[in-house]
Order: C-alpha cells, then structure tokens, then sequence
C-alpha cells in the first residue's frame, strides 16, 4: 500500500495516459484549421521535433476533457493519489498539453514535459528524471520502446497499452512491476475505421441502368460493378480523412465518440497511412471503368475534402453540398455506362437527398435539445439549437418536392414511353410520401439514426417501402398480367 515515503509515481501521456498521439493530433488540427500552414511542418521539424510540438501547440488547442484517457491506468493513479502518492506527468509532448491534461485531471503535484528546445524523450527523458528524483528514485509508467530507458533507471516499472514486444523488453529488465494491458483492437473495430455500410449510397450508381430498364446488358453491369468497388474505396478513404479531421467534434458526440480514432482503439497514423492506399487502389478501378467516370470520381473526391475542411461547417450550404454528393454517385453511374441522365431523374433524386441531408442535420440538433446540457450550437457545425423546426420545415417540404416531381414526371411522353402502365407508379409517390412522413416522424420523436440510411437500412418500414416501391415500378414496367 503506498505511503507519503513512496517514491514519486511518474507518468507517461501519449500512448500511456492517453489513447492517442497528442503530436498527430495536433498535427492533424493543423491541417483542418490551416492547410497552409500545416505546409510549414517540414520547416519546423527541420528545427527539431521539440521545435516542431511548441509551433504546433501554439497554433492548436487540444480539448483535455474530451481525449480519449486509459480508464482502467487512470482509476489506479487515482488510488493511488489518494493514498497519498506523488504523482508526476513526465512527457514528450509539448509543456502547454501536458498543463492542460493535468490541469483537467487533478492529480499531478509536477508536470515536466518538451519545452520547445529539449524534446523529453527516451534518454533525456530518463536523464531529467534520475538528475531530478536519483537513480532507482522513482517509479515509471510507459507504453514504448523510448521508455526502455526511464525503465531501466527507475524502481518499478509499470507497463501500459504496450505492444508484445514492447512487453517483453520490459519484463527482461526484471523491475516490471504491474502491467494495464491495451484495449482490445478487434476486427471489429478495424471494419468500422472503413466503414463498409456507407458503402450501400453507392448502390446509386446502378439507379441509371435500372431507370433505363437494361437489365440484360451483362457488360453495364460488370462496369458498375468495378465503379461500385471504386467508389467504395475512395468513400472509405474520404470517412478516413473526415474522422481523423474531426476528432474533437465526435469526441463531443454521445455516438461518434465511439468512433475507432475518437475512442483511440486505432492509432491515427494506421489511418494517416491507410486513407492515400485506398484512394489510389480506388483510382486504378476508376480508371479501368473509363476516362468519364474518373472525372466524376475525381470530382466527388474533390467535393468531399472540400465539405470535410469547410464546408460542413457553413449552415445549409452543407446540406446542399450532401445532396449534391448523393446525387453525384448518380451522374458518375450514367457516365460509367456512357447513358444519358434524365433531368427528371436528377430532379427527384436531388430533392429527395436535400430532404435527408436535412433530416441528418435536425437529428443532430433534436439529439443536442435532449441532452439537456445547455450547449447553444452543434459543435463543428453552423446550426444553433434554435434552428431545429426550420431545419425540420426545410426537410419535409423537399421531400415533398421529390414526390411532386415524380407526379409531373408520369404525365410527360418520357413515362409513357418507358412504362406500359405508368398510372401504376401513382402507387409509387404514395409510398415515397408515406415514407418521407415515416422518417421525419421518428426524428421528431427522437427514434432516428444521425446517419439516415444506417437507419433506413435497418428499419423493417423503410424495408417495406422500398420493396413497395420496387413493385411498383415493376409494374409499371410489365403491366397487368390479363391486359
């Protein structure tokens, strides 16, 4: 049991306190806050990484109280702090976060950290402690190789959310004293950093060969099959980016703190690294499906950096930007098959994705008036909370809108080319109404998913109406079996 006579518990921050790299992460705050200075980071790491932290911590502000803390290690060092234990957080990281971690937490008597000309890592780290406390003065939590060496001078070593190997260097110094084992990085976790489900928005490329009822033509098929694949690729690339970008933001979301990266069950530079090989595995597809695809690829690529860096944070032109990424995976369809894209095709689409992308932004803001926690505004985005009914208003009327055109679309020569009994699709605008008014009723009543298609993909009434709705249009199609 400790004692006022303990030595000193030192601890470690980065990858030992916090789940999290307070370098990348600054780092990647640089890049969405100024691109263009972020183009400076090689200058100044020329300098030296100490060099490198303060401009970076200078320039960026991490939020201590929402990173993403070892909960089992930070339960024990308040035990053990009040049992009356000195504790000292002792970090590579930049003097102004290491100050604001222990300023949130209370525990820490000392904070010794980089101060923009000596980088406190490894040796230096283990030199400033023995100069400090003496050699076998006192005790040292760490996760990595760097703290080989603090370990080697300290009395007891505490290994935490260590690798293996890692591990086993440290038990082979023979001082190991505990061990807080790193949370588990299952498969799961790895699937959700790509998110495969939002892969399902890209089913869209196929909505012009169905629209233009080629069914049989093998060879369309084969090319949006390696559109679809493609698109998925890059869309996992842009989730990547989006959510190392947006780390703070979704550690302030009751769901998206959850997140791989938000809850550091992933590192960020296994993202760092992942996100430029998806998108140029994406690319090679793209190419191979054509020239006129690309472009389009190309431009939702584009499109999505722009509405990940600035866009999503300017009110309604964010959900615009949504629609028009929705609708977009339409056009770039049409183009991957060399078809010609209906103005009332693009039409209905467009509304009815505006009608979700609002739908998207009102749940967030119903989800922010629930909590009950006095906060004004959606963090990361332009809404205030106030803003919820005309969102709401906004939502409903373009879904409506979509049903409308649909209406004027069954009384053009187009429909009564293509069907044999287009009176049939009347059934259709009903079931889009209905579900439009499903929808916005279970986000008024609190019962929706901030992403809607994860919730329509799951709810067996969207189900319902989509197999209605694909009758229906069957129907039109082949007609009445006795006509």
């Amino acid at each position: 049991m400790p004692t006022t006579t303990s030595p000193p518990l030192v601890v470690d921050l980065d990858g030992t306190l916090i789940l999290t790299d307070s370098l990348q992460e600054l780092a990647l705050a640089q890049c969405k806050s100024n691109l263009w200075q972020a183009l400076r980071i090689p200058a100044w790491l020329r300098q030296g990484k100490a060099q490198l932290k303060q401009a970076l911590a200078e320039r960026n502000r991490l939020d201590a109280a929402s990173l993403p803390y070892h909960q089992e290690l930070l339960q024990w060092l308040r035990a053990e702090q009040a049992q009356g234990r000195t504790l000292v957080l002792c970090t590579g990281a930049d003097q102004r976060v290491a100050q604001a971690v222990a300023e949130h937490l209370g525990l820490f008597s000392a904070v010794i950290a980089s101060d923009g000309q000596h980088n406190l890592t490894a040796a230096r780290k283990a030199q400033a402690l023995v100069q400090r406390y003496g050699a076998q003065g006192f005790d040292y939590v760490g996760n990595s190789r760097d703290d080989l060496p603090v370990w080697q001078q300290a009395r007891q070593a505490i290994v935490a959310n260590a690798a293996p190997a890692v591990q086993q260097a440290a038990q082979q110094q023979g001082n190991v004293a505990r061990s807080f084992p790193a949370p588990a990085r299952d498969a799961r976790s790895l699937l959700r950093m790509l998110r495969p489900h939002q892969w399902l928005k890209n089913l869209l490329l196929f909505v012009p060969l169905l629209a233009a009822q080629q069914f049989g033509n093998g060879a369309a098929w084969g090319q949006l099959l390696l559109a679809f694949l493609s698109f998925s690729l890059c869309a996992s690339a842009v989730y990547i980016g989006n959510d190392l970008l947006d780390l703070q933001s979704d550690r302030q979301h009751p769901r998206k703190c959850q997140r791989p990266f938000a809850s550091g069950r992933i590192p960020l530079a296994w993202g760092v690294a992942l996100a430029p090989l998806l998108l140029a595995a994406s690319l090679g597809l793209g190419l191979l499906v054509g020239p006129a695809f690309l472009g389009w690829l190309a431009a939702y690529f584009a499109l999505t950096c722009w509405y990940s860096l600035s866009l999503k944070r300017l009110v309604l032109l964010d959900c615009l930007t949504l629609a028009g990424l929705y609708t977009l995976r339409i056009v770039a369809g049409a183009a991957a098959v060399g078809l010609v894209l209906s103005h009332w095709l693009f039409g209905v689409s467009g509304f009815m994705f505006l009608s979700l992308s609002f739908l998207k932004r009102y749940t967030e803001l119903h989800m922010l008036a629930q909590r009950g926690s006095g906060q004004a505004s959606a963090h990361g985005r332009g809404y205030l909370a106030q803003d919820a009914p005309l969102v709401q208003a906004l939502g409903v009327g373009t879904g409506y809108a979509a049903a409308v055109l649909l209406a004027l679309y069954l009384d053009s020569n187009t429909a009564r080319t293509m069907y044999r009994l287009p009176e049939a699709i009347f059934l259709a605008i009903a079931v889009l109404v209905y579900w439009i008014s499903w929808l916005w009723l279970q986000a008024h009543r609190g019962q929706m998913h901030d992403d809607p298609v994860f919730f329509a993909i799951k709810d067996r009434t969207s189900l319902l109406c989509g197999l209605a709705f694909a009758a229906t249009l069957a129907l039109g199609m082949l007609g009445l079996p006795w006509a």
